[in-house]
Formats: C-alpha cells, structure tokens, sequence
C-alpha cells in the first residue's frame, strides 16, 4: 500500500507587540509634515524603507510603577484604549515604548521637565543618555529618573493597529500613534538603525511613492492618508480623535509572478 506524507501548513509566527509614532509639524499655514526615517538596508524588517518611528515594545516599557511616570494616560485608560484589559501594564508600555524608541530613533523626546514645560534635548547629556538607550534599554528609566521628567503620554493619539500577515516570517502586532512635533527638538538619524530623516507632507510622500522614489510599506501608505491634505497638526490629530480603530490583518496572495496585499473588506480577503 502507498504511503502519501500529507505536507503540514506551519503555524504563523507569533507577532511581537510593537509601537510606531506619526510626529507633525507645521510647515507653512496650509501644509502640515510628517516624520519619515530610513531604516538601514542592512536590518532584519522594513530594510531601506521609510517607516515612523517606533519599534519592539520591551518587558521594561511596562513596570508595575509606569503611570507615575506618565501624564494623562493611565494603565487602566491605556487597556482600554488598546483592548488589552488583561494586561494593563503591557498596555500602557505602548505609550512609554513608543516614546522610548523615537527617542533612541530620531533623537526626539516627549515629555515634560519640571515646572511643566516641555524638556529641551539640546545639552551633551542627552546625546549620552541616547546612545546609553540605544545599548540598554533600561537606561531610559535611569535618564527620567536622573532629570525628574514626566512623559509627555497626554500628547500621544492612537489612531491605528496593523498586524503582519501571517506569511512573512518576522511579524509585529504594531499600535499607531500621533503627536505634534515638540518644539526646539530636531530629529537625527542615530546612523545605526536609522540612516536618513526626511520631513515631507503627506501627499509628496505619496507622490514620491508611487513614481518608485520613496520606499514606503503598505501601512505607512495607509496611515499617511489618513493625514494628507490637513492643513496643521492640531487639525491632522482632531480627524483622530474619537476615530474606531479597527485590528487590519492584510493578506498576501500570490497568484503567478503577482504579489497582491489584500485588506478586510478587499475582495478576495476572505
């Protein structure tokens, strides 16, 4: 009798919890901008694409004390916000995490000094507290402590979830957040994973997209059209408030040579 060995679909891999921040800024008074960094050709995920800030959230993005280092926004408001009621402090780590990685990212740091006022970054020693996060993540805590500073959570929108689709084998399940850019701060590539900064409005990113000059993800391109044509930042995060964020799976369908990204509600998605 034949023996037939029946091949065995693998299980997707689990995605990690990540978060990715959309910062805006005015540039004139009819066009807003929006933050793309180059991620370096070399990395594991998104290689030498332009993508938001953000990245892995990390186990110390959500101790069990992290709303006292946050305004605005607390573990049980962030669960909520996120559909996570079982894990709170994970919850609210996407806030902190978000904050955390633009800082070791793009050099940009939201949060708030003593007195209120929003902290400045433009001494050296935030120059080595970056690279101190940038190898140790845990060295993010040791530079709120050392400055007395609160993060600026009050500031953040979130606005979108994306998951991977369950093809690829490095996937994330990645929380979309939005924020004015604050002020007296640039953003620099750390030239480690980030090579490039670029400030552009969201139509010229989309424009330069589709004629093959910018490389930007299928989410990025969703997420920036979500702010095209919004004339401030305070308008681009009004459209957000209130918004329903949906949970988008997209799909890969392959069909010959034809690589297909189908979306829910896409014909064919299911």
């Amino acid at each position: 009798m034949a023996h037939y060995l029946v091949p065995v679909k693998p299980s997707p891999v689990t995605p990690v919890p990540a978060a990715t921040l959309v910062l805006l800024r005015d540039r004139s008074v009819d066009v807003v901008e929006v933050l793309l960094i180059r991620r370096h050709g070399a990395s594991k995920f998104a290689a030498g694409d332009f993508v938001f800030p953000g990245g892995k959230i990390e186990l110390s993005d959500g101790p069990a004390d992290a709303a006292g280092w946050c305004r605005g926004v607390d573990a049980a408001q962030a669960a909520r916000a996120l559909r996570l009621e079982d894990a709170p402090d994970a919850a609210l780590g996407h806030w902190i995490g978000v904050i955390r990685e633009t800082f070791e990212e793009a050099g940009i740091l939201l949060a708030y000094a003593e007195g209120g006022r929003l902290a400045r970054v433009d001494d050296q020693r935030y120059v080595i507290y970056r690279h101190a996060c940038q190898k140790d993540h845990r060295a993010f805590w040791e530079m709120l402590r050392a400055e007395r500073l609160t993060l600026a959570t009050d500031r953040l929108v979130y606005f979108a979830h994306w998951i991977t689709p369950e093809t690829q084998p490095l996937r994330f399940d990645t929380r979309f957040f939005a924020a004015a850019m604050p002020p007296g701060q640039d953003a620099v590539a750390d030239e480690h994973e980030i090579t490039e900064v670029r400030w552009l409005a969201p139509r010229e990113a989309l424009d330069s997209s589709a004629r093959g000059e910018l490389s930007l993800r299928n989410p990025t391109v969703k997420n920036l059209e979500l702010f095209d044509g919004a004339p401030s930042a305070a308008a681009a995060l009004e459209r957000l408030h209130g918004r329903e964020v949906p949970t988008i799976l997209p799909r890969v369908i392959i069909e010959g040579a034809r690589r297909r990204v189908l979306l829910p509600g896409d014909a064919g998605y299911e």
